[in-house]
């Protein structure tokens, strides 16, 4: 049987927050649906964040009600606090996703708030999804370069990692936010926090600015990591660094994968 790489689909919150025009709810359902019908079994559906500063995840409540019924098929969402948790929960979300980043500069364009606050945030959040026996996903972003900062201390990578890990996070998704990484990069780094992180914890997430997001898979694939975030078709990027590329496309990834002998339960 061939090894299995799972796959996080986010192109319903990643790929999706960044578009001008808002994606009707109806829309957004279809290419869930459309995704499960493929074989995805992980798709990252919304984002219960402010429709001020994010308009296009307005919907994520009535999305996440009418979330189609599938088997074995989670729907984590992103929130960034209890106020976003608890809006998430009231709508029967079982699964959820926190971030902080491992550039000062960047945690505080992104969340008006430095690493330190933004962790304590986000412990009061996995606290409560204890209690609740709620899952939580763990993002760092700006692991290999930030748009404010420019390059990123692996070390604060490595700490920002473990104390997400600590406080409860089964997965830590490691972000290359504006996609400057390169192969051997990405593989130091990986293997930076696998140093502290058993493997099996831990995820990539490449943005393709530069065309580099396949390759740093492949090599982060050799270091051993076995969970890569993907949005099909390539849509996304951060709305907070200006310039930064889409995310790797699913479909790319899917192909390549099945070409090196992988299994994705992907069609």
């Amino acid at each position: 049987m061939s090894e299995r790489v799972h796959i996080v689909e986010v192109s319903p919150r990643d790929g999706l927050q960044n578009e001008s025009v808002f994606v009707v709810t109806e829309d957004k359902l279809e290419l869930i649906t459309r995704l499960i019908d493929s074989g995805v079994r992980c798709i990252e559906a919304a984002a219960f964040v402010s429709p001020k500063w994010v308009p296009q995840m307005a919907d994520a409540a009535e999305l996440c009600a009418r979330l189609p019924s599938a088997e074995d098929c989670r729907f984590p969402v992103l929130v960034p606090n209890l106020q976003g948790y608890r809006r998430a929960t009231d709508c029967g979300v079982r699964e959820i996703a926190v971030f902080s980043a491992a550039s000062e500069a960047f945690s505080l364009k992104n969340t008006n708030a430095g690493i330190e606050d933004s962790l304590e945030r986000l412990r009061e959040v996995c606290k409560q999804a204890r209690h609740d026996g709620i899952a939580v996903r763990g993002y760092v972003s700006t692991v290999l370069g930030c748009p404010y900062q420019g390059k990123v201390d692996v070390r604060k990578v490595v700490e920002v990692a473990v104390k997400l890990h600590a406080m409860g996070c089964y997965q830590i998704s490691l972000g290359d936010t504006i996609g400057t990484g390169t192969p051997k990069a990405a593989r130091d780094m990986l293997l930076a926090v696998a140093a502290e992180i058993p493997m099996p914890a831990l995820a990539v997430h490449f943005h393709d600015t530069y065309g580099q997001a396949l390759a740093n898979v492949f090599a982060c694939l050799e270091a051993g990591v076995r969970t890569v975030d993907a949005s099909v078709s390539g849509t996304g990027g951060c709305p907070y660094a200006q310039g930064a590329g889409g995310n790797l496309a699913t479909e790319d990834l899917v192909y390549a994968l099945h070409g090196m002998g992988f299994d994705t339960g992907i069609d």
